[in-house]
């Protein structure tokens, strides 16, 4: 008998396990469903599409963010990662993100580069000319947990942000569950 593990194609909910790989005191935000019409701006824009988000983050911030990887784990089929992107120039960070990713449906030189962890891997799968098809599956209101909050800098009072769990198709195949997590963006100075 095959035993199925649930992923964000069969539940939004079982995603919400991607925190579950990495347990550590301090990490795990604060986490509830929302509808896409729920996600505010600015945070619609970088997160209710179908788009990388690597792509959507440089364009947003006007520049290449790069990988940060703080922690990974391999068995079988299957890589795991938590990870930071920084904005180049002044690193600030601008998502915390957990990816599982099934090796088997990558190809050598793409299973590669993402075990590197050298570059973000929305980055690696558009250099490679992957077939790809970014779906989100739900959307998060997040209230981080202090070391996200500390990441995030959220000491300047902005403790709300929003995120999404998806799922990456690599040549039809769902080879990626992502939860992804924007820092919080402060509102816009009128006059400014």
């Amino acid at each position: 008998m095959t035993h199925h593990r649930p992923d964000v194609n069969d539940n939004p909910e079982a995603a919400l396990t991607l925190m579950d790989l990495f347990p550590a005191a301090g990490h795990r935000p604060r986490m509830e469903l929302v509808a896409a019409c729920e996600v505010p701006p600015p945070y619609r824009d970088l997160l209710v599409h179908t788009h990388h988000m690597t792509v959507t983050l440089e364009a947003f911030h006007r520049g290449p963010v790069h990988l940060q990887v703080l922690a990974s784990m391999q068995s079988d089929d299957w890589y795991a990662r938590r990870i930071l992107l920084r904005r180049h120039g002044d690193n600030e960070v601008v998502q915390f993100g957990i990816a599982r990713i099934r090796l088997s449906y990558c190809l050598p030189e793409v299973r590669s580069a993402i075990l590197a962890g050298k570059t973000p891997l929305g980055r690696v799968l558009i250099e490679q000319d992957v077939l790809r098809h970014v779906v989100p599956v739900a959307f998060l209101r997040v209230m981080p947990g202090p070391a996200v909050a500390e990441w995030f800098g959220s000491h300047r009072g902005l403790f709300v942000t929003y995120g999404r769990l998806g799922a990456i198709h690599l040549d039809e195949k769902p080879a990626v569950e992502v939860l992804e997590i924007v820092a919080p963006i402060p509102p816009a100075i009128p006059g400014a």
